[in-house]
């Protein structure tokens, strides 16, 4: 992100009133825009050169080339480290890199051998994306990365199983809720393995801590953009990190939600309609439109659930940054995505 290129001059953090939940909303969109994939190398370094120039004091106000110029950066590179994040794990492409995944995961009647194909797809891709844009403050080791792998796929693949083999058991209930009950197995298996994924990913986080850095004043900042000062991390805080991975792994069940259960609900009621049993093979395209547009929808309404760049009380950490509180005692840190 923007904070990563050479400045001392910060730009506004959005368009948008990120203390609202329906400005974050609209920043998140910004973040998740699937337009920002066509953006290219000359375009983004473009857009870095613009941004460089404001923070170094060329460019005095905000125009909107480069409001445009601070999308593609916040959507392209890593707020930690500034290098691009790898194409398929950007939350730019999130909904495509998505989309087939989740067809393949509800779709309806699988097997055992297509449920755990499609769940150790699922769970490899959460990895990727989990490495991809965790905080970076704390690299993960590459032994805990695969250990973290082969955790989640076996949590996803005993909740998927078990759920299947327990659902036709329940003959309490009628063949139409036992059915329904069979479309909603994939959520439970991915909102608890992609929440446990989160964790398992970003454990080395909360065993070391991650960055926290005082909140400034206007005029602290304007010392910093004038070069007479510096942003300096106040060290590493495990309690920061317990927060940012916790919110973390609640904003992916939060987007698992809709995209696992409206698209079966749905198309469940569609399947007992006449005009869809005289064309079965509508079903899968029906599927694949129902889950494109849930997810466009669904993502900037789970990312803005919290802020990316999240600001805390200094006492609620750990007794060492209590008194190192910057504006207000507060201290902020990145949560990650």
């Amino acid at each position: 992100m923007s904070s990563a290129l050479p400045g001392s001059r910060d730009l506004p953090a959005s368009q948008y009133d990120l203390s609202t939940y329906w400005g974050r909303v609209r920043h998140s969109a910004d973040i998740s825009d699937p337009r920002m994939l066509f953006t290219s190398s000359a375009g983004l370094e473009h857009a870095k050169q613009l941004v460089t120039s404001y923070k170094q004091g060329q460019i005095k106000d905000m125009t909107p080339d480069l409001w445009r110029a601070k999308k593609i950066i916040d959507s392209t590179l890593h707020p930690d480290n500034g290098q691009p994040v790898f194409l398929p794990f950007r939350m730019s492409c999130f909904v495509l890199s998505n989309l087939a995944v989740t067809a393949g995961m509800l779709t309806p009647g699988l097997g055992t051998a297509g449920t755990l194909a499609w769940q150790i797809t699922n769970q490899s891709l959460n990895v990727a994306i989990n490495s991809a844009n965790a905080n970076k403050s704390t690299p993960l080791s590459t032994e805990t990365l695969i250990k973290s792998y082969f955790l989640a796929v076996s949590a996803s693949c005993s909740v998927a199983l078990g759920l299947n083999a327990l659902v036709p058991r329940l003959k309490r209930l009628s063949p139409a809720a036992r059915m329904i009950l069979g479309r909603l197995v994939p959520f439970a298996a991915v909102a608890s393995a992609g929440a446990l994924n989160v964790f398992l990913m970003r454990g080395e986080e909360i065993r070391r801590g991650i960055d926290v850095f005082p909140v400034f004043s206007e005029e602290e900042k304007r010392k910093v953009e004038a070069g007479n000062g510096e942003v300096k991390s106040l060290g590493k805080s495990k309690v920061a990190a317990k927060l940012a991975v916790g919110e973390t792994a609640l904003s992916r069940v939060s987007n698992a939600t809709p995209i696992m259960v409206l698209p079966p609900l749905i198309l469940v009621r569609l399947q007992r309609t006449e005009w869809l049993k005289q064309r079965p093979r509508m079903v899968l395209p029906l599927n694949l439109g129902l889950i494109l547009t849930t997810s466009i929808f669904a993502l900037p309404l789970a990312l803005a659930v919290f802020p990316q760049r999240q600001a805390v009380n200094a006492k609620t950490l750990e007794a060492e940054f209590w008194d190192r509180g910057g504006k207000d005692g507060m201290v902020e840190f990145n949560r990650g995505i």
